[in-house]
This record gives structure tokens, C-alpha cells and sequence, in this order.
């Protein structure tokens, strides 16, 4: 069904991704169009992971991505690990409310911007056909369950030529000066003509059912065996020239299709180096183009995290899956101690086996971290020569890898991986591993210069702002303060609430430009002017006009907008102005609501002779007025204007037993957005009724 689908579409490959059970993976069960060693790299899917196959199998809608570009934009993760110039469509198949698995196709890049109605419809029948054979599967008892490595379905023989007209066509390419090769869906050569190993400089003894790139030593770099994986994957025809020493060029095009690739070799003869020695086969592997991508993968993995538990979460739940290891810890050394960031998957957990344990201890864990090289452990037969007194650790599992986490030239933890099996640990899987490693020490190193960074800065912003509003009698007041989620340190969104005399009170809201400890310093300055002005009796066009000018007058860089509202507690006139922000919103007793008409006024620290209008308005008794900062309205692509007015429309809608419950409702629709691109404050001001 699979292979059907995807030659019925003219799709190149085709894979179908089952869910593992009692896992948090998908993983590839059968691929269509490429070799099971080629599709290794993308056949474990951490559910988690922000990539198509995840994300349809989470979400449980089809995706379509047309081209490359497209695929880099909204996934980048997968556009580094699949470089390639190529369509996609990812199709979840649904029985009964849950995912049985997941269909992807991928085209050319030159198919059309969407699919057609006949592709749609054959992808929608072959859907449906791999869904009754599941479920039917699981009714018999036996359901289909994804191997370590992926089923690689093979075409059938064309059975077009017979063996004389076989014979004659390679004749035919013996008679032709160029020479011509044939590549395998796994990179093995399965024809070669007497000119192609001529020119390649080898006998086709030694050439015939390898891979080019593995035995000719000028083929070793990867860039050779990418060109071969475009050109399979993208089904387009790709060109490139290499240089076979000492000093002749030669100019190799791929041409593929559905059973391989074909290749034409061809002599530069205009086309001569400087003489060079001849290069030697390299004694240690060189990193395949397969597993490059597999390492981009991961390393796409760190680069989203921010903190250090983002970067655990990452290990744990994204690269753990993908690694197929069962058990990990990541370790670093606090101190004379090792310290545990995250573990997951040891039985009883590692934290007895790590934490606090001294670095004089004699074990795996610590000999990385004084050497930084890394171990390995097929079996615990290995473990128990090499450290006999760790027996209760070396039962939890069957093989271990312990790797070194350097970072800046020096080792600052171990990652220790174990495996519910003996694990041989060949060295292309080292290598790998080793590099892994290197790439969560970066992340992790990166990371807690973040925290640290972010700690002082969370700091500094909640000593100043308030912890508990000011109580007005006759004033309620509500206050809800959302940070950004990620990617930010802190913001310069501050609020207040001041009592002026017996009968007067006065509100402030206003968002600091930036997100750092200058953002937090200055909206510290700003509040304390505010204050100092306000105390003073100033109405609030001119409050604002000499914070203005004091922000001038420090000479920073940032800019701020702001809100400062005046209150006659007694009979309701409130005075207002503003400083470029939002404007606030008015909901009355009936829960008619209005957006204030106030001038919006220059931002503060832009120029120093601003003036700021001061306005009137009647607040009476029930009645609420909403401050706010543009974190609560922005969204991309919505109009602010039509934002507001929505914010205004939930804010009339709302029905909450008291201002603290109308606060929440009025921030629950921003919870849900995941990251917040900017923090929210809100600022909830009503006259109390009067008593009866």
C-alpha cells in the first residue's frame, strides 16, 4: 500500500510512522524510495519534537509543505536535517479518536504550490486502506510494531530487457568515451563501465557493490555523498566536479529516479590542478552524510533552548527518544560534588548514583570528567572489571556510555546513557555520541549563563515592583503580571497604585522599552519619578511632562510608554494622559464599555519639550477601568485597533464575582499562548459602592 501510494502520487519516497507503545516517539515502521540505512536518521520522532511528523501526529490534521523554502521557514529543525529540494505532505491516520500512525510523502521540489485533487484523493483511499489493515491487525492480536530500523519496500523487476538486450546496452556504454555508473537506493554501485573505473582509478572489482564515497579516499568527504542523497531525495539531477589526484578533475552527474541512480563521468581535460601527492584513506571515519543530518537534528534540538531545564527538557525528551537509549543522566560537577540536572529512565533513579558523590570517588562518571574522554561499556560484564564496587548501579541496565560534556576547552559534566541491551557502540556510534555530547555541553553552558543572567534581572524587577497594591479605602483594584515565556530576560512593564490625600488616588501603568537589567533599571527611574511627581500635587499631563524630561536628561537609549490616571474618590472625576500607549478601557455598572479617546502623546525619552494632554472622565461607583500593557492586545498579524476592541468586547462579556476574578479573565485567553512574545501587565481600577 505504501509503495502504491507513493508511486500512484509521483511521490519519491514514502515512509509510515507508527506510534510506540508506552513511549512518547514515532518511529518508522516502512519506507518506500530510499534504503533503511539511509532512512535511520529520520525514523525516531520525539512526540515532543516541533517537526511535521510530531506535530500532525499531535494535532491530528494533515500537513502540506511545497517547497524547501517553506519547510526551513515553518520547521527549521527539519529543513537542516533534510536539506533537500523537496515537497512534503504528512497525513495522520485516525481510528476511533486516536493516531495509529502517520503517512508522509515526499515529492520533487518542482511540484505544483499545492497538491491536486487526484493526489488528495489517492492519498485520502491508501489512508483509509493502511488504517483498516492496522486496526485489523491489532483485532488478531498481532499489531504492526516498528522495528529497530525501518522495512525498506523494493520495486519488483521491471522485467523489461532480457539478457541479450541487457548485454547489448552494457556493450553500448562500453563503445561511449564518457564512463557510466549505477547507484543502488542505498549509494552501492550496481554497474560499472571499463571507461568509469578508468576514470575513477579503480578496477571494478574493487568498485562493484560499495558505496563510491567509502572506498575512494578523494570521494571521502561528505559533500560527495550529500550530492548522491539530493539527488535521491529531490529526484532532480545533480552535477558536481572532483578532483582525483594527483591533479585530474573529473565532472560526475546524477541522474535519479525511483530504482537509483544513474551516473555519467566525465574528464576535465581543460580542467588541471598543481600537482598534489596522493591522499591516503583517512584512519579514522569520516562523518557520513546521513549522520550529519542526524546530528543537525539534535543540535537543532539545543539551539530552541533557552534555560537549563529547556535544555534538559530537550535531552530528555527529544534527543533521549531519538538516540534510542533507555536510561540518562546529565551530571556536572558542583564543587568537590558531582550535581544531577536531569535524569530519566534508570530504575529507582540516578540520583543516589550521583548526586553528592565526591570527585575523589573512583567512577565512570568521574574518570570523564578528569580525562574528558569519554567510555564505553558493551555489557556489565565490562562495567563490573572496570569498577566492581558500582554493582548496584551496573544492574540497572545492560551497556553504558558515559561522554564527556566539554565546553570552552574544559569538561563540566559527564552525560551518562544506558541501554536495556548489550550494546556494541561501533565507532561511527561513538563519534556520533562523542558529538552529541560536545553539542549539550554548548547548550548547557549557554544556558546557565542565561539563567544566571536572567536571575539577576527577574530580581532587580520584582524588588521594584510592588508586591501587594496599595489599599485604598474606597478604591478596589485588581493586578495581573504575565513574563514572557521564553526567549526573553525580563521586561519593563511596571504598574503602581498611590493614595495622594484623604479623598485622592492615582494609578500608573507603563512598559519600558527592551528586555534586560537596563530595561528593569530605567523602569525603576520611571516609577520613582511618577511617584515623586505625583505626590507634588502635578495634574497628570505635566506628571508625565517632567518624567519625560528627566529620562531626556539621563541620556538613555530606551523609551517608554505610560499611563497616569488621577482620581477624585469622592465624586468620580478622574483625570488621565498618556505617553504613546494603548488606551485604556471604561466598563460601566451595565457593562457598557468604551475605548477612551485620550491623546496618545510622544513616548517618553524621545524629545525633551514633549507636552502631554491631561483629559477628563467620570468613573462613578461599579463602574472599571482597564489599564494595560500592548503584551495583552498585540498578536501578529492582528490590527492593535481591532485587538482592543476585542479586549473591550471580553471585558463587557465578563461576568466575575469580583474585580480579582475579572483580572484573571481577562489574562486566561493569553495564558494559552505559548511562547508569550511580551510580557502583560494589567491594571484594574473601581469605585467601591458606596455603604448602605
Amino acid at each position: 500500500m505504501l509503495a502504491q501510494v507513493t508511486t500512484e502520487t509521483g511521490a519519491n519516497v514514502g515512509a509510515l510512522y507508527l506510534p510506540v507503545p508506552n513511549e512518547q516517539v514515532m518511529r518508522m515502521a516502512v519506507v518506500f524510495g530510499v534504503s533503511a540505512r539511509i532512512a535511520v536518521p529520520w525514523s525516531r520522532v520525539a512526540m515532543a519534537a516541533p517537526v511535521p511528523v510530531a506535530e500532525v501526529a499531535r494535532r491530528r490534521r494533515p500537513v502540506w509543505i511545497p517547497s524547501h523554502d517553506e519547510l526551513a521557514r515553518r520547521y527549521p529543525r527539519t529543513g537542516l536535517a533534510l536539506p533537500y529540494q523537496v515537497a512534503m505532505g504528512v497525513s495522520p491516520l485516525l481510528s476511533g479518536g486516536s493516531v495509529k500512525g502517520v503517512l508522509l510523502l515526499l515529492w520533487p521540489g518542482t511540484h505544483a504550490p499545492d497538491l491536486s485533487l487526484q493526489e488528495s484523493g489517492e492519498i485520502d483511499d491508501a489512508s483509509r486502506r493502511i488504517i483498516r489493515f492496522l486496526v485489523q491487525a491489532e483485532t488478531d492480536g498481532d499489531p504492526l510494531r516498528p522495528g529497530e530500523e525501518p522495512y525498506a519496500v523494493d520495486l519488483p523487476p521491471s522485467g523489461l530487457w532480457a539478457d541479450s538486450e541487457a548485454r547489448a546496452a552494457a556493450d553500448l556504454s562500453e563503445r561511449l568515451r564518457e564512463g557510466y555508473a549505477a547507484l543502488d537506493l542505498d549509494g552501492r554501485i550496481t554497474f560499472l563501465s571499463s571507461r568509469a573505473a578508468e576514470l575513477l582509478g579503480t578496477g571494478r572489482r574493487e568498485l562493484m557493490g560499495v558505496r563510491p564515497w567509502e572506498i575512494l579516499p578523494w570521494l571521502h568527504d561528505p559533500a560527495y555523498e550529500h550530492c548522491y542523497l539530493a539527488a535521491l531525495f529531490s529526484r532532480l539531477p545533480t552535477f558536481f566536479n572532483a578532483m582525483k589526484p594527483p591533479d585530474k578533475w573529473l565532472s560526475l552527474a546524477l541522474y535519479p529516479d525511483r530504482t537509483g541512480v544513474s551516473v555519467r563521468v566525465t574528464a576535465l581535460e581543460g580542467h588541471q590542478g598543481e600537482p598534489e601527492p596522493t591522499v591516503a584513506p583517512p584512519v579514522t571515519p569520516h562523518a557520513r552524510a546521513g549522520t550529519l543530518s542526524y546530528l543537525m537534528h539534535l543540535s537543532a534540538s539545543l539551539s530552541e533552548a533557552v534555560g537549563v531545564k529547556e535544555v534538559t527538557d530537550a535531552v530528555t525528551e527529544q534527543i533521549m527518544p531519538v538516540i534510542n537509549a533507555q536510561g540518562l543522566a546529565l551530571v556536572v560537577a558542583d564543587g568537590s560534588r558531582l550535581r544531577v540536572l536531569a535524569t530519566t529512565g534508570f530504575p529507582g533513579g540516578a540520583l543516589n548514583d550521583f548526586n553528592g558523590l565526591p570527585l575523589s570517588t573512583d567512577a565512570p562518571s568521574i574518570r570523564v570528567l578528569e580525562t574528558g574522554t569519554a567510555l564505553f561499556y558493551a555489557d556489565t560484564q565490562e562495567m563490573q572489571r572496570a569498577y566492581p564496587r558500582m554493582a548496584a548501579f551496573y544492574a540497572q541496565r545492560a551497556s553504558f556510555a558515559y561522554l564527556p560534556l566539554i565546553a570552552g576547552g574544559r569538561t563540566v559534566g559527564c552525560c551518562v546513557l544506558g541501554y536495556e541491551e548489550p550494546h556494541a557502540f561501533p565507532l561511527d556510534e561513538r563519534t556520533a555520541l562523542t558529538s552529541l555530547a560536545a553539542m549539550i555541553a554548548q547548550a548547557l553552558e549557554r544556558a546557565t549563563l542565561y539563567d544566571t543572567k536572567n536571575q539577576v534581572a527577574r530580581g532587580l524587577q520584582a524588588a521594584l515592583l510592588p508586591g501587594v497594591l496599595t489599599r485604598i479605602p474606597g478604591l478596589d483594584t485588581a493586578a495581573r503580571y504575565l513574563p514572557a515565556s521564553r526567549g526573553m530576560d525580563i521586561g519593563g512593564d511596571f504598574y503602581d497604585v498611590l493614595r495622594l490625600d484623604e479623598t485622592t488616588a492615582a494609578a500608573v501603568i507603563g512598559d519600558v522599552q527592551g528586555h534586560n537589567v537596563n530595561a528593569a533599571a530605567l523602569m525603576g527611574q520611571v516609577r520613582i519619578a511618577v511617584h515623586a511627581y505625583a505626590t507634588s500635587g502635578a495634574r497628570p499631563g505635566e506628571v508625565l511632562a517632567r518624567t519625560n524630561r528627566l529620562l531626556m536628561d539621563l541620556r538613555s537609549d530606551l523609551f517608554a510608554s505610560c499611563v497616569y490616571v488621577q482620581l477624585d474618590l469622592r465624586s468620580g472625576r478622574t483625570l488621565l494622559a498618556t505617553a504613546g500607549h494603548p488606551p485604556p478601557l471604561l466598563r460601566l455598572a451595565d457593562h457598557r464599555t468604551e475605548v477612551l479617546d485620550v491623546p496618545p502623546g510622544l513616548l517618553l525619552g524621545i524629545e525633551h519639550d514633549a507636552e502631554y494632554r491631561t483629559v477628563e472622565t467620570f468613573l462613578p461607583p461599579g463602574a472599571v477601568l482597564a489599564l494595560y500593557t500592548d503584551g495583552l492586545v498585540e498578536r501578529p498579524g492582528v490590527d492593535l485597533g481591532v485587538a482592543i476592541d476585542e479586549l473591550a468586547g471580553q471585558l463587557a462579556a465578563a461576568r466575575p464575582h469580583s474585580l480579582d476574578a475579572l483580572a484573571d479573565t481577562l489574562v486566561d485567553h493569553v495564558r494559552g499562548r505559548s511562547p508569550l512574545s511580551d510580557d502583560v501587565a494589567l491594571l484594574l481600577l473601581s469605585p467601591e459602592h458606596p455603604e448602605s
